[in-house]
């Protein structure tokens, strides 16, 4: 199983990021623009993954292309796919997988985390939100962490 993930976070153009997810198999890449919560949803939904959902989703608006993350939990393991759609409203059958992997939740967590973490320190908060347009997502991020944290402390007891 795949075990090393990497996520990075770039702001491009005012309003627009690119991301880039890459493991030692595939590399993807993503755009996301600010029309909607692209950070805050998909912080939120590995949030929800390690309080123990067994599926999420979250989704990158694109206009009009669409990115769509799916997260299965199984266990302490995650499948990731990520589909690209031509329209933000199509069904996951018209999508296209552009990567996928099998992980353990601590290694997306960590990802991520570190994803935002970078972000935060590349940019500042206050130039994240002159170059994004939305404020940093601060309090998805330190919700992540928390249950990240509760969650390895629970598997140690």
């Amino acid at each position: 199983m795949t075990s090393s993930v990497r996520i990075t976070w770039t702001l491009g153009a005012h309003g627009w990021a690119d991301c880039t997810v890459e493991d030692q198999q595939a590399k993807a890449e993503l755009t996301a623009s600010y029309i909607s919560s692209a950070p805050e949803d998909f912080l939120t939904a590995v949030a929800r993954l390690v309080a123990g959902e067994a599926e999420n989703r979250a989704q990158f608006e694109a206009e009009p292309r669409a990115y769509r993350w799916i997260f299965y939990r199984e266990g302490e393991d995650v499948w990731v796919r990520i589909l690209e759609l031509r329209q933000g409203s199509d069904h996951d059958n018209k999508g296209t997988e552009i990567w996928s992997a099998q992980l353990p939740i601590d290694a997306l967590v960590r990802a991520v985390i570190r994803c935002f973490d970078e972000v935060a320190r590349s940019y500042g908060e206050s130039g994240y939100h002159n170059k994004w347009g939305e404020h940093f997502p601060r309090t998805e991020l330190e919700a992540l962490r928390r249950l990240w944290h509760a969650h390895r402390r629970s598997d140690d007891t």
